[in-house]
C-alpha cells in the first residue's frame, strides 16, 4: 500500500455548506503541487448535512475520508481519532470553516519534510475577529509563551503540519488541542517553529467557541505544563513541598519546646501561656499534617504513574473510505492520558 505524502485532518461540526467548496480548493492545490494526499474529516456530532456531504464527496473522490462520532466529544478528541487514523508523512491540521487557507499546505509540507520541523503552526497575523476575541488571545498566548518557553504567537492557529512521527506519539484530549506545540515539546519534539497564514472571514455559519474557552485554555496550560513537567515523577512535586511543609513545622515544635523548657528550667522566665494556647503551636500543627498529607500523595500518584495509560473511549457510529486497518480500530477505544 503506498502511503500519501499529506494527511489533512479537519475537525468539523455543523459545516455542510464549507465542506464542498474546501473538497475543491484542497484537490486544485494538491494537483497543482503534484501532492499525494488524503483528507480525513472528523464529523464531531454535526446535526446538519455534514455526513451527507462527506460520503457524497467520497464517493467521487477516495481521498476525501471520514470518521463520525455519534455525538459531540470536541476539537480534541476528533484531532486524536484524526491522527490515528492518519496515514501521509506530513500531517496537517486546519478548520473546516474556510478560515483557513489551504494554498498554506505546499509550504507548511516542505518545512516538515525538507526543513525537518517536528512541528509548524500557522500565526495569524492579520485576524478578522472582533476585539472580544484577538485581545484575550493575545494574553493568553503570551502567559503560554512565558511558562512553556515556546516563541510563538498563536498557539490556537488551527492550520498546523506535523512530522508523522509526532502525531504518533502524542496523546491530545479533553481541551488542550489549544496546547499541541507544548504537549509535543515536553514529549521531546523540540523543532518547533510558525509561519505567517492568511486568515479568511468565516462565509458560512458561526463560530462554535464561545468566551468561556479562554478560563477553560488558561486552567489547561495550567494543568499541561503540570503533567507534562510531573506526569512520571510526581514525587518529585509533592516530595519537596511534603518535605519543606514538614520541616517548617517541626522547626516551630521544636521552638515551642525549648521556650518552654528555657523558661522552666534556664531562664527563669515565666510562662505566659501554654503551648497549645499559642497561635504558633496550631501553624506548626498543619504545616507537619500538610506535609504528611503531600508525602502521602506523592507515594499514591507515583503508584498510578507506573500503571498503564487509561483509556477514554470516543464512540465511532460509522466510516467511509478507511480501511478498517488504521493503527487501531476506531469502532472501540482511543487511547488518552
Amino acid at each position: 500500500m503506498k502511503f500519501p505524502e499529506i494527511s489533512i485532518v479537519i475537525p468539523a461540526k455543523n459545516e455542510a455548506d464549507s465542506i464542498p467548496e474546501l473538497c475543491q480548493w484542497i484537490s486544485r492545490v494538491m494537483i497543482a503541487h503534484e501532492l499525494s494526499y488524503e483528507v480525513i474529516f472528523i464529523d464531531d456530532g454535526s446535526t446538519d448535512d455534514t455526513w451527507m456531504q462527506i460520503t457524497a464527496i467520497n464517493e467521487s473522490n477516495p481521498s476525501v475520508k471520514g470518521i463520525r462520532f455519534n455525538r459531540n466529544f470536541g476539537k480534541s478528541a476528533a484531532l486524536q481519532t484524526g491522527f490515528r487514523a492518519a496515514n501521509g508523512k506530513v500531517v496537517v491540521t486546519m478548520d473546516a470553516d474556510l478560515q483557513d487557507s489551504p494554498d498554506e499546505i505546499p509550504a507548511l509540507y516542505r518545512m516538515i519534510a525538507q526543513d525537518e520541523y517536528h512541528l509548524v503552526s500557522g500565526w495569524k497575523k492579520k485576524r478578522h475577529d472582533p476585539l472580544t476575541k484577538t485581545i484575550p488571545s493575545r494574553f493568553f498566548n503570551y502567559i503560554t509563551r512565558k511558562i512553556s518557553g515556546i516563541k510563538l504567537h498563536d498557539f490556537n492557529c488551527g492550520i498546523k503540519a506535523y512530522q508523522a512521527v509526532v502525531v504518533k506519539n502524542i496523546t491530545v484530549y479533553g481541551e488542550m488541542h489549544r496546547y499541541i506545540p507544548v504537549i509535543a515539546k515536553w514529549a521531546g519534539f523540540s523543532k518547533i517553529t510558525e509561519k505567517v497564514v492568511e486568515h479568511r472571514e468565516r462565509k458560512y455559519g458561526y463560530t462554535k467557541f464561545g468566551i468561556e474557552r479562554f478560563i477553560n485554555g488558561f486552567l489547561d496550560l495550567l494543568s499541561i505544563t503540570f503533567v507534562s513537567r510531573f506526569r512520571k515523577k510526581p514525587m518529585h512535586f509533592f516530595g519537596t513541598w511534603g518535605t519543606l511543609s514538614f520541616l517548617l513545622g517541626f522547626v516551630l515544635t521544636i521552638k515551642l519546646f525549648w521556650d518552654k523548657i528555657d523558661a522552666l528550667y534556664f531562664s527563669g522566665t515565666p510562662i505566659k501561656r501554654d503551648i497549645v494556647s499559642q497561635p504558633i503551636f496550631y501553624l506548626a500543627l498543619v504545616a507537619v499534617v500538610i506535609g504528611v498529607q503531600l508525602f502521602v500523595t506523592g507515594f499514591l500518584a507515583e503508584m498510578f504513574a507506573m500503571q498503564s495509560l487509561t483509556k477514554r473511549e470516543y464512540l465511532v457510529i460509522d466510516k467511509v473510505g478507511l480501511e478498517e486497518k488504521v493503527g487501531i480500530d476506531l469502532t472501540h477505544q482511543i487511547t488518552s492520558a
